[in-house]
């Protein structure tokens, strides 16, 4: 027998100890398959409230059970609870990465012509999928749709950034597109946020590609074209300016980069030195290990007069740290990878000046940030401080040799990621008394290393017909600098597009990755935890072994070779 069936929710009648005496059609197709009581409520329920109300679980929905007594029996109302705890409403920033660029390779009056094509294809895909797009600046779009149409877009892998790529009117470069979407948070305000913290990503990593901010979640789309030049020296000013006032402002200052130095590091790090110099500030390096990477700079560094005190311990730094203290950070974007990360903790004022295409972890309290990858070297970054300061910054040769020799370094001898701004960079230290002889000497190995790369060259073993994978397996004074040549020389092999070599150290596998840019080595070292550029990459991986390593980044390569496809 029924009752209430006039009532548009689930209804049930109970006897005062409980006992089933009559429901609704709501309550027969909508909880009772799901009840697990034999004529009871109490069966189901052991601490129904026969008076009052509660909330309830069934089928994966949420009821607010009203309890209504009578005379001699209880009626109980189901009522579902719509909960909206997430707004539902993709919300996403999508930049055009180089619209300067492109339209100075082409004739003028073509201009607004491939711009309308350009804005017809981002007005298309909003509009299959039932979105809305404006556009708010001349290269800037906000795009707002139901957040349920995201997988359609995921499942076609994003296509629009394949599709706006191959607009071709006579540009010899082609437009691409960083696209940030923000899902998930608690209001449409909180999406924008995070789609403009994903939009931030998608240009720090390079351009090209879709960055989606899930709560706390990254996910990466796209970022398989190579990496554009930017040209602009409006932002390098402006950086310059914000820095020379935060150095005005400083009691004294302290500079720091990644553990393991490197040339570009510790180039850097001197650069800024001479920066912090010329403004009279007390300023220290901090550095806990010095590298055979970078001994011979190192040597000829401390025998300077201006440099005999500049270098401390994390112990040292940490006792200069005060509330006023300046922390310049140099070619690490990862407080973990810091020569010292208890100082990131303790510093006020921090500044980050790095190359590398930006992951999940990041320094987040930075009040100043130059994070360029497209450019070659943090070096770079630096030598552009010292050309547009707004100030004259004396620089020594010794100076200017150390941060030449930090973009030598990562760019291989002007081969890899080497643009305009690289050459003018390089020009301006050789007018400031570089030297191409001197810095040439920073480079030198042991026998002992050369021996070694040799060796993990001849056992190399191909993988995917285009690939080098190689293990370095014996015990060498510096692990990294050679399996870092190794790799470099791997690529030299003919028809070897991408070079992978391993090494053992302290309890964790470390892997250098290089490539010419067709196959996107930075894609697949973060699948395994680490990252850098498309064509220079590294990861480290702990408590594996070797071989355990070698099969992980196999199945890494395979996996983006699947995503390709």
């Amino acid at each position: 027998m029924r009752v209430f069936d006039e009532i548009p929710f689930p209804v049930l009648q109970v006897s005062l100890d409980g006992s089933f005496i009559c429901y609704n059609i709501k309550f027969e197709e909508n909880i009772l398959p799901y009840f697990d009581c034999k004529g009871n409520i109490l069966d189901f329920m052991p601490d129904f409230p026969f008076d009052g109300e509660r909330e309830i679980n069934i089928n994966k929905k949420d009821y607010n059970l009203l309890v209504k007594k009578d005379t001699d029996k209880y009626n109980i109302f189901f009522q579902e609870l719509k909960r909206l705890d997430k707004y539902k409403t993709m919300v996403s920033l999508i930049f055009i990465d180089n619209y300067e660029e492109v339209l100075d390779t082409m004739e003028e009056f073509r201009h607004p012509l491939i711009l309308a094509i350009v804005d017809r294809k981002i007005k298309k895909m909003a509009k299959e999928l039932g979105g809305i797009v404006r556009k708010f600046e001349k290269d800037k779009y906000i795009f707002i749709l139901s957040q349920d149409k995201l997988e359609e877009l995921k499942e076609n892998r994003f296509e629009i950034l394949d599709s706006i790529r191959e607009v071709d009117m006579g540009n010899t470069i082609p437009f691409t597109l960083s696209i940030g979407i923000g899902i998930n948070g608690n209001s449409l305000d909180e999406n924008m946020e995070f789609a403009r913290v994903s939009i931030d990503f998608a240009l720090s990593r390079g351009g090209d590609q879709v960055v989606i901010k899930d709560g706390e979640v990254y996910q990466f789309f796209g970022g398989h074209a190579k990496e554009g030049n930017r040209n602009s020296r409006v932002r390098a000013r402006v950086k310059a300016y914000a820095l020379s006032e935060l150095i005005e402002d400083a009691t004294n200052v302290v500079i720091m980069g990644h553990k393991h130095t490197d040339l570009d590091c510790m180039g850097a790090g001197i650069g800024v030195y001479s920066i912090v110099s010329a403004f009279e500030k007390p300023c220290n390096i901090v550095l806990n290990e010095v590298t055979s990477s970078v001994s011979y700079l190192y040597q000829r560094v401390i025998e300077d007069e201006k440099y005999k005190n500049a270098f401390v311990s994390s112990e040292e730094a940490l006792k200069l740290i005060n509330r006023k203290t300046l922390l310049i950070i140099v070619d690490v974007y990862k407080d973990s990878l810091c020569e010292c990360p208890e100082i990131i903790e303790k510093a006020k004022k921090i500044v980050v000046f790095d190359h590398h295409r930006k992951g999940v972890e990041y320094i987040e309290k930075a009040v100043l940030t130059y994070h360029e990858p497209y450019a070659s070297s943090t070096c770079e970054l630096i030598t552009e401080m010292l050309m547009y300061m707004n100030k004259s910054i004396p620089i020594k040769p010794l100076e200017a040799d150390a941060i030449l020799a930090g973009i030598i370094v990562d760019t291989k001898n002007f081969a890899f990621k080497t643009g305009i701004k690289t050459f003018e960079s390089a020009a301006f230290l050789k007018k400031r008394g570089a030297d191409t002889i001197r810095v040439k000497k920073l480079f030198k190995n042991s026998l002992d290393c050369y021996n070694a790369r040799a060796n993990v060259i001849k056992h190399m073993k191909i993988y995917r017909d285009n690939m080098a994978i190689a293990v370095l397996e014996e015990k060498t004074e510096n692990p990294l600098l050679v399996v870092a040549q190794a790799c470099d020389e791997l690529l030299n092999i003919d028809n070897i597009n991408a070079s992978f070599v391993l090494c053992k150290l302290e309890d964790y596998i470390s892997i250098s990755a290089r490539s010419f840019g067709e196959i996107n080595v930075q894609i697949i070292m973060e699948k395994l935890g680490g990252g850098g550029h498309q064509s220079i990459s590294a990861t480290q991986i702990r408590d594996v072994s070797i071989e355990e390593a070698e099969l992980m980044l196999k199945n890494a390569i395979d996996e983006y070779f699947k995503e390709e496809e």
